[in-house]
């Protein structure tokens, strides 16, 4: 029968506890949300949707056709130029996606020949950049620049390491000084996801790279989305100029994908124009992380100090880390649920993501919560 392997991969899923189900929101829903991506609190406020509303008004529902056809408008021009001028490089070039934005550095910028030394605990987007590149992709010891020196010692053509700056289960942070001295010793390039990052560390929010002194240099290309700090949709790769116009001549993601929507343009571009005005959001957001982290560790659990806004808790199983979460819903909490394969260490937990916009007494009852509802 076709497909009939289908059966029985979700026949293992059930017996491994890994099913994954949708479950869509109401546009006002009465759980307290500790599981998206909204860090600042941006994605519903009032000139991010005007945003949103008035460059669709302008520009239509959709962006009707690639960038190099008729898919860049003259917002997307603005929003590539006011982000790189935030972040601190020379030039930015807005995709569809950060996953999109992901996929394209890293396969424009690993030809046939060349090295990628890939972290670890990297998100899926760019393991999946690693597999579609020409070059041979090398994994190395999580958040180490001593095992990407030794790897690219092994090699003598060109080379990029690749690395998220903030990882997404843990929330960890990378050593980003470290990892570019290892890569300037060696001539290579340096290519960082700034997903979890922007918005929330360096000045203002300008992000990881900006806080580690790289921000603007000719060695290093960040990729960020516009649907996590900036509340909308989308992603971009900052970088040197010459690599923004090799990409734009490369990149297939790029090439052959619809632009992203004007509405995703205006949102992302009135949301950075308000982190401007107000960079006490980034300040607000971590603050925000570690308190949860000191009330969540007194009350006994065990959770892992965050370097940014996500806060993980630790769960003893994948079918306790469900029922965990789903408790947590039950009680009017809404958290994040990481199980294999998504966590590269096979250990499940609870992921909570710190908002810029909480309040104590919501911060109190997360914990509360969670701590009632503990396997």
């Amino acid at each position: 029968m076709a497909f009939g392997w289908i059966d029985e991969q979700a026949a293992a899923r059930r017996r491994a506890g890994l099913v994954r189900t949708l479950r869509p929101r109401p546009a006002d829903s009465p759980l307290l949300d500790l599981a998206s991506n909204d860090y600042l609190g941006l994605a519903r406020h009032p000139e991010v949707v005007e945003g949103a509303a008035a460059a669709a008004r302008t520009w239509g529902g959709g962006a009707t056709g690639s960038r190099l056809v008729t898919g860049t408008t003259e917002l997307h021009g603005e929003l590539e130029r006011e982000l790189a001028d935030f972040c601190g490089f020379e030039a930015a070039l807005v995709f569809s996606s950060g996953y999109a934005a992901n996929l394209a550095a890293v396969t424009a910028l690993a030809p046939h020949g060349s090295l990628i030394v890939s972290d670890a605990g990297n998100h899926a987007s760019l393991i999946d950049g690693c597999r579609l590149a020409r070059g041979t992709t090398q994994v190395v010891a999580h958040a180490d620049p001593d095992a990407v020196r030794k790897a690219l010692d092994t090699h003598d053509g060109p080379a990029v390491a690749v690395s998220d700056t903030v990882f997404s289960v843990d929330g960890d942070a990378a050593p980003l000084a470290g990892l570019a001295g290892a890569c300037r010793e060696h001539g290579a390039g340096l290519v960082v996801d700034d997903a979890h990052g922007l918005g929330v560390l360096g000045a203002g929010g300008r992000g990881a790279p900006h806080a580690a002194g790289l921000a603007g240099a000719d060695d290093v290309v960040v990729t960020v989305t516009l649907s996590k700090s900036l509340g909308s949709q989308g992603g971009a790769v900052l970088g040197p100029a010459r690599v923004v116009e090799h990409l734009v001549n490369a990149a297939r993601t790029f090439i052959f994908d619809t632009g992203l929507a004007p509405a995703s343009a205006g949102a992302a571009l009135a949301a950075l124009r308000l982190l401007g005005r107000e960079p006490e959001r980034a300040a607000r957001a971590r603050e925000v992380a570690t308190g949860l982290h000191a009330r969540l560790t007194a009350a006994g659990l065990e959770a892992v100090r965050p370097d940014a806004a996500v806060v993980s808790v630790r769960a003893p199983s994948p079918e306790e880390a469900v029922q965990w979460a789903a408790d947590c819903r039950a009680a009017g909490l809404f958290v994040g649920c990481f199980r294999p394969p998504s966590v590269p260490d096979g250990i499940s937990r609870l992921r909570l993501t710190a908002r810029a916009d909480l309040s104590e007494e919501q911060i109190e009852r997360a914990v509360r919560v969670i701590g009632e509802t503990r396997p």
